[in-house]
């Protein structure tokens, strides 16, 4: 997983409340259980005016040009700013895949729903939650500004606007140190390869009738 330390980047809108995961990524392209390959149908049924199939070349497809994540401006945004309870719906773990393939590396929000809120953290993604009057301040200072950035310092727990303005938000201290060092679930674990090694080793030596192969 990648870490999150300190991160510039190019913000972007969503500007709709109660987005659900079939609308980051629709339920058809959800028969590949990879983690790659979805990138390129993040918000499919906003970005383009016909329906995508898995598989189908997107270069061929008409775009929808009043769609914000088309606008030239916001080509090459990492940060994501959207409204209250982003990532509601089904369960999906394809939706913070997405996202992140399509560049993502922070979503703002003044709220998000739990089980999305869980799966970005797993999954490398940075969810921050800021009050809505601070999203709405991000929102009309980005609007304003093409090429608008902001910073995301982790370890500082801030976010930092281009005017120098600073705006402090929670994090789990587990779910922080897991993103600086870039620790999935996987990764925590091979931490503790050697003990786990000299576990087993142990237990072949005490119980060598579990090891048995027919």
């Amino acid at each position: 997983m990648k870490k999150f330390t300190v991160h510039t980047g190019l913000a972007a809108p969503m500007d709709r409340a109660n987005v659900d995961t079939d609308l980051i990524i629709p339920k058809q392209f959800l028969k590949s259980i990879k983690r790659t390959g979805f990138g390129p149908n993040a918000f499919d049924e906003l970005r383009y005016l016909d329906m995508g199939e898995p598989g189908r070349d997107n270069s061929t497809r008409p775009v929808n040009k009043d769609f914000p994540l088309n606008f030239p401006r916001y080509q090459g945004a990492s940060v994501l700013l959207t409204r209250k309870n982003f990532g509601c719906g089904s369960s999906r773990e394809h939706a913070p895949w997405a996202l992140d393939e399509y560049g993502f590396r922070a979503i703002i929000a003044p709220s998000f729903a739990d089980i999305f809120y869980n799966n970005c953290f797993k999954n490398g993604l940075l969810p921050i939650v800021l009050d809505e009057e601070t999203v709405e301040k991000l929102f009309q200072e980005m609007y304003a500004e093409e090429g608008y950035q902001l910073t995301i310092d982790l370890p500082a727990q801030e976010v930092r606007s281009p005017s120098g303005e600073c705006y402090a938000f929670d994090v789990d201290e587990f779910r922080k140190y897991c993103l600086v060092n870039g620790f999935d679930d996987i990764g925590l674990t091979l931490k503790h390869a050697d003990e786990i090694r000299e576990y087993e080793n142990r237990r072949r030596e005490q119980a060598p009738w579990l090891f048995n192969t027919v």
